[in-house]
């Protein structure tokens, strides 16, 4: 059973893989594991079709080393789903993830092998609505990226209508700082997202 299935709101505990990176939710995440702890993980998930959480590392390394503490991670994160998979060589696990929705970390474990849990509360979807004709060189600027970086590197379903979802691909395919785009994941308000980006792409000249 996926975690937040049924419309869930109530917290939930799941293990967590901190990634210097941050996924947003109906994006696109490939990731390369090679800890056992993480090997471990993903073959409980594939077994159980659970979600596990991503969280952007805001303190710390993503591969541990001997006697190094648990990385410090963001309190919101998102879950990925793992779409696919291969193990070109041993001990080498290749996952395709697809970000599912947000959720809050309340409280954080460890456990003996390094891996780390958490007790999460589901984040509501925030409300829906349509690209605004404002924001509409920000859907064309998505869509000739798209084109850029291939089919492979872009979700399949496209929604360049949906202000929620333009402004989640931008915002995880911009060359933008990562505590920028952590709070990007944590705005609740799809208009003042792409509000952010715009401004930001016109400082910079793009727009």
């Amino acid at each position: 059973m996926w975690p937040f299935g049924g419309g869930a709101r109530e917290p939930q505990t799941l293990p967590l893989f901190p990634l210097k990176t941050v996924l947003f939710p109906g994006g696109l995440l490939p990731i390369m594991v090679f800890e056992q702890r993480y090997i471990d993980m993903a073959k409980r998930c594939l077994a159980e079709e659970r979600a596990f959480g991503v969280c952007l590392i805001t303190s710390g390394e993503e591969v541990a080393t001997a006697g190094s503490a648990a990385p410090e991670i963001a309190t919101v994160g998102t879950l990925a789903r793992i779409t696919d998979w291969e193990m070109p060589q041993l001990g080498i696990l290749h996952l395709a993830t697809l970000g599912g929705a947000r959720f809050q970390v309340r409280q954080r474990s460890v456990a003996a092998s390094g891996l780390l849990s958490a007790e999460v509360m589901p984040l509501p979807a925030e409300p829906a609505r349509r690209v605004g004709d404002t924001f509409a060189p920000l859907v064309g600027l998505l869509e000739l990226i798209a084109t850029r970086v291939g089919p492979q590197n872009f979700p399949v379903e496209r929604h360049y209508d949906d202000a929620s979802w333009v402004g989640y691909r931008l915002a995880e395919l911009l060359p933008l700082p990562l505590t920028i785009k952590q709070s990007m994941l944590e705005i609740n308000d799809a208009d003042v997202r792409l509000q952010v980006i715009q401004k930001f792409l016109a400082q910079q000249g793009v727009l």
